[in-house]
């Protein structure tokens, strides 16, 4: 099948789905859980083979960790279903209401998107996530994994298909295509996408945005910050950027450089080194960093670098607002955290951190769509439009506006017979 041929299969599909009801979406939801846990042993089959091929390839230890897909993982995204098919219904919530007149009233009413196109690194679980996630806001979904998953991508969408198809989901909702010619011919289709998600490297996300037509929402890298205050509980603090650095050091998420008040470096860089030294971090700093802690030389190239790696750039500041400059100036805007027990420099780092996650005294893992109760997330988006964050249903819904009058003309209101009333109206959207 041609991307063409996927593209205009989802978009007839799209119009269908748009309209399934949420018992018709949460019984496909459970269908998707059930039919991965009944092929467990061919999924972890078909991605032993990735891991394989990957292996042979020399795919880096980082990018291995995010392919691998075992049995824990599988069952956590199972998990997600199961948070995400508890979630209100997404899909016709009224969003305001307005008497124009007696007679005639105006609804705003959340709608899907259409059909969204997700090009997404090698992460398994990352397809099903984004899949349900689409499926419960009504929305087609035109897949594009790594190739690293190839095996694993084909088997998850095919376990997807089945399972929605036999719960009643349009045909074709679901497409997956393979291979760069296809990105290559899906960024051209704007008459059948709606919105292209990609998520990969600064210079994937630019090419993309620079070669199609299609609205683009993601962000590129993640280069997030950590910054130490000088009223921060030492202990705590290293503890928050113990787990920002190493919970999962290949992902998003997780902190690049660290910043360190001036006052507290001489205590704190000590601590936060053996901790450190622990979990095989290798770091780095600049030269008043060296003066307390012997580490590697930190370069201009470390604060722009996103390192997916057990490694970490630490930097000595000497205030709050040069922290925020700091940031302000090398983060992606993805997240940023504070560690501090002064109230009032945590609301200066909030109101002037310019990024879609801002944290006071906890992990900047926890900048995900399923940790923020979202179910999931299709990625997370640095943009200033639509969707900021990681981005669950409400970033993959528009609205529209629908309208209920009497006879209703434009005429007897330019004529004056009629006036507006213009009323705000506590109402939900019902014929």
């Amino acid at each position: 099948m041609s991307t063409y041929e996927a593209a205009s299969k989802a978009k007839r599909a799209s119009i269908d789905l748009a309209a399934c009801d949420t018992d018709c979406k949460d019984k496909a939801l459970l269908e998707i859980a059930s039919e991965l846990k009944s092929r467990m042993k061919d999924v972890l089959q078909a991605n032993a083979e990735d891991l394989e091929r990957s292996e042979k390839e020399n795919l880096p230890a980082p990018l291995l960790k995010r392919l691998k897909f075992d049995e824990s993982k599988i069952m956590d995204v199972i998990a997600g279903i199961e948070s995400l098919r508890k979630l209100p219904e997404p899909v016709g919530k009224t969003l305001a209401s307005t008497a124009l007149d007696t007679d005639l009233e105006l609804y705003k009413v959340s709608c899907p998107i259409g059909v969204i196109g997700v090009i997404f690194e090698s992460r398994p679980d990352a397809l099903v996530q984004i899949s349900t996630l689409c499926l419960k806001s009504g929305n087609a979904v035109i897949l594009k994994g790594g190739s690293e998953a190839h095996n694993t991508n084909r088997i998850l969408w095919e376990i997807i298909k089945t399972a929605t198809e036999r719960a009643g989901l349009p045909k074709g909702w679901i497409q997956l295509i393979e291979t760069r010619e296809d990105v290559n011919a899906m960024l051209k289709l704007d008459d059948y996408i709606d919105l292209i998600i990609p998520r990969g490297s600064n210079e994937f996300v630019k090419w993309i945005m620079e070669n199609s037509n299609i609205p683009v929402l993601g962000h590129a890298d993640g280069i997030c910050h950590a910054y130490v205050d000088e009223n921060a509980d030492l202990d705590m603090a290293v503890n928050v950027v113990l787990d920002s650095k190493t919970q999962y050091v290949a992902v998003c998420n997780a902190t690049e450089t660290l910043l360190v008040h001036a006052n507290i470096a001489k205590r704190f860089l000590p601590l936060l080194k053996k901790g450190m030294e622990a979990k095989n971090v290798e770091l780095v700093g600049d030269e008043r960093v060296r003066e307390f802690i012997p580490v590697g030389v930190a370069t201009e190239e470390d604060w722009e670098t996103e390192y997916l790696d057990y490694k970490l750039s630490i930097k000595i500041v000497d205030s709050l607002l040069e922290a925020i400059e700091h940031i302000n100036t090398y983060s992606s805007g993805h997240t940023e955290a504070i560690i501090t027990e002064d109230k009032e420099r945590v609301e200066t780092f909030m109101n002037l951190v310019d990024s879609g996650n801002v944290f006071w005294n906890c992990s900047t893992r926890f900048s995900d769509g399923f940790r923020y109760g979202f179910g999931a997330e299709v990625g997370i988006s640095t943009n200033k439009i639509h969707a900021r964050g990681p981005v669950g249903l409400e970033g993959l819904l528009i609205y529209k506006y629908k309208m209920i009058g009497h006879g209703n003309i434009v005429g007897d209101y330019e004529s004056h017979k009629r006036t507006y009333k213009h009323t705000k109206l506590d109402k939900e959207f019902k014929l």
